[in-house]
């Protein structure tokens, strides 16, 4: 399948967004409004007031992922153990703004990292908690994995191109023959059980974390149900060690998703490396991950 191309993102200043809360929902036009600190790429975030987020999709390709948390959330949330976003208000196109936009409640947190996270070992089973429960949510009428959620959840294959062109635009940072192999094993498996919800964003930007552990999770325009193996990519991406080791246990997922969950890791670790400036490229943290995700591909603890 042809890649999914770029689309102009666009720039929402406060004053707009002041503009449409005023007019649309005048009962919240006296509260203050300021822009979160570490803002999304899909969306742009400003906080309303002490209690309330907006949230305001920069792209078209975006701008479907609002309705579908307005009706998705508030029957997601009694099933998981920690907090995710409420809906307060669904707005409209408005004030120059081209978009369906919402209203959550804010949720209090610092993002995961390695400075706010001082024990991985209790974050990965904080987070295998989350999402075995999300796994065992029902998925009657949920959406399937498709554009609107960039096909996570769906069959890793229509990243194959991408993959591929990346991998030959790298050359010699990355080695190629051994990207293939993991590459090649990824694909070569499918999800056989049913379809389960995914979050789809799974990065350590949309968890929040209160005196070092998981509080909340955040950000599901990319749910959808299907295939869990691309919420795994943090395995790799932040946990580590003995942390990995646990979060994989306690998931007690078939090593095929592993595989697969690899796959998900690399691409994106792939394409992130394309971007970066060619002599920056040798001993960064995207390069060592792909080294990582490559080397002895069956050792456990990997795949």
């Amino acid at each position: 399948m042809a890649r999914i191309q770029p689309e102009p993102r666009l720039n929402v200043p406060a004053a707009q967004v002041r503009r449409l809360v005023a007019s649309q929902f005048p009962e919240y036009a006296g509260l203050p409004l300021r822009p979160v600190e570490r803002n999304g790429w899909d969306n742009h975030t400003f906080r309303l007031g002490e209690t309330m987020a907006v949230r305001l999709p920069t792209a078209s390709r975006y701008a479907g992922q609002i309705a579908k948390e307005q009706i998705w959330l508030p029957r997601l949330a009694p099933q998981l153990p920690f907090p995710i976003p409420e809906p307060v208000a669904l707005g409209q196109p408005g004030a120059g703004y081209p978009f369906p936009w919402s209203i959550n409640r804010w949720i209090d947190g610092e993002n995961a990292s390695r400075d706010s996270v001082p024990n991985l070992n209790d974050f990965a089973g904080d987070l295998a908690g989350f999402l075995k429960a999300l796994h065992r949510a029902g998925t009657e009428g949920a959406p399937v994995s498709g554009l609107h959620c960039f096909y996570r959840g769906g069959d890793l294959g229509v990243y194959d191109q991408e993959t591929r062109d990346a991998i030959r635009m790298l050359g010699s940072a990355v080695d190629a023959r051994a990207c293939l192999s993991v590459w090649e094993a990824a694909l070569s498996s499918r999800w056989e059980s049913g379809p389960v919800w995914v979050h789809g964003d799974l990065a350590v930007g949309n968890l929040l974390v209160k005196d070092g552990r998981l509080c909340a999770v955040i950000d599901f325009g990319c749910c959808c149900i299907g295939d869990p193996a691309c919420d795994l990519v943090i395995c790799w991406t932040f946990l580590k060690g003995e942390s990995r080791q646990l979060f994989r246990s306690a998931m007690q997922l078939e090593a095929s998703t592993w595989m697969r969950a690899g796959g998900w890791a690399l691409w994106k670790a792939l394409i992130t490396l394309v971007k970066e400036p060619a002599p920056k490229r040798n001993g960064s943290e995207t390069a060592e991950l792909i080294a990582e995700l490559v080397a002895e591909p069956t050792r456990p603890g990997l795949f």
